[in-house]
């Protein structure tokens, strides 16, 4: 009897012992703090960049004006055609000019009769002093000749103005164009009826040199003023069009509007572009290039190789068999690539792969990430 429970007890005990003894072994395996993490690396190093800032862009002409009648008619020509090139001076549209054109005739013949009135009442003066000279007439009609040459050089004044009045009338009736451009597609056709400041003819803008607005905030405006002071390189100021091709042309400032709006913290920045062959159009959207200070020999390293906390960027730094977290200030961007500007030097060894299961002065195993087993066959 006593046998047979001594047998019963060691089969039960013996497994809780192997069960818990294979349990210590299981956990100390499975320990990550024991074990380094694979990861791949980098070797930092040294590369020829031509570094650029890109900013959003749109093409606006320097100059641009709505074309709207000043006086009151039909339309009776229409001298251009839609999107046509025009020069400064260029005949565009005329207004029926028959009634100002009567007005202005009326207005000379009130003209030529004012003259002629001023000239007699000129030469009646110059008679009345020559008696008044003699004592032969009234001091009294001599002050009147007077007054009547000083009202007929009046009457003469506002003759004058009624002609140039009228002259500016029969002008506005032929519209031209004010500047060398292109003339859009016209909204009136021959036959209608205008008036002043209604309906809009037609808008007309300049299209060589022509203009490229973006925008940049406001710890910018310092760099840019700087951009507008001395000479610029050819190629400071580039833009790359819908197509993805570089436009052939370099830039330069004209302009930095004069305020930052209070709402947005951010100012307009204006370049000049020649235009000889019409590519840009207003209205278009093109990216903006501006080169920054990464240019020449830059350290260059791979942008998985970062990682970003709260706004600040870090590689981690191989150092012996442990990894070291190294903030650093980053440049520009270059498809897979990043310009570091701070915080690197060349030669150090970052890590590439396997980021993720680090923390900081953790142990590394340097080398291919290992792979993971296959699963079990069921």
């Amino acid at each position: 009897m006593k046998r047979n429970i001594s047998w019963l007890l060691a089969a039960v005990v013996g497994p809780l012992v192997l069960v818990s003894c294979g349990g210590e072994q299981n956990t100390q395996q499975q320990n990550p703090a024991a074990a380094a993490v694979p990861v791949n690396t980098y070797t930092v190093n040294e590369e020829s960049v031509t570094g650029t800032d890109t900013y959003p862009g749109a093409v606006v002409p320097l100059k641009e004006v709505e074309l709207r009648p000043q006086v009151a008619g039909y339309i009776t020509n229409i001298y251009v055609r839609d999107g046509q090139r025009v020069t400064k001076g260029q005949r565009l549209y005329e207004i029926d000019r028959s009634r100002y054109q009567a007005t202005y005739q009326q207005a000379q013949a009130n003209l030529q009769s004012a003259k002629a009135n001023l000239a007699r009442v000129q030469k009646d003066l110059e008679r009345y002093e020559r008696l008044a000279e003699q004592e032969a007439i009234a001091r009294q009609q001599v002050d009147y000749a007077r007054t009547d040459v000083q009202t007929a050089q009046a009457q003469v004044a506002s003759a004058e103005a009624q002609v140039s009045g009228a002259a500016t009338e029969v002008g506005y009736a032929t519209i031209t164009a004010p500047f060398d451009g292109t003339i859009g597609i016209s909204q009136v056709r021959v036959g209608a009826q205008v008036s002043p400041g209604q309906p809009l003819l037609n808008t007309i803008s300049s299209t060589d040199p022509i203009a490229v607005d973006f925008v940049i905030n406001e710890q910018e405006i310092g760099r840019f003023n700087q951009l507008t002071q001395g000479q610029q390189t050819d190629s400071l100021f580039t833009i790359l069009l819908n197509n993805q091709t570089v436009y052939p042309y370099p830039g330069k400032i004209v302009a930095i509007d004069r305020a930052i709006g209070r709402q947005t913290g951010t100012t307009t920045v204006r370049l000049q572009f020649p235009n000889q062959d019409r590519t840009l159009v207003p209205g278009m959207t093109v990216d903006v290039r501006v080169l920054n200070q990464d240019i020449g020999e830059q350290l260059v390293i791979p942008y998985r190789a970062v990682t970003e906390q709260l706004g600040e960027y870090f590689v981690y730094v191989v150092q012996g068999d442990s990894a070291v977290q190294q903030n650093v200030t980053l440049g520009t961007r270059f498809g897979q690539n990043v310009v570091v500007r701070e915080g690197l030097e060349q030669g150090k060894t970052i890590v590439l792969e396997g980021i993720q299961r680090l923390r900081q002065g953790a142990k590394v195993q340097v080398g291919a990430p290992q792979a993971q087993p296959a699963a079990a066959a069921k």
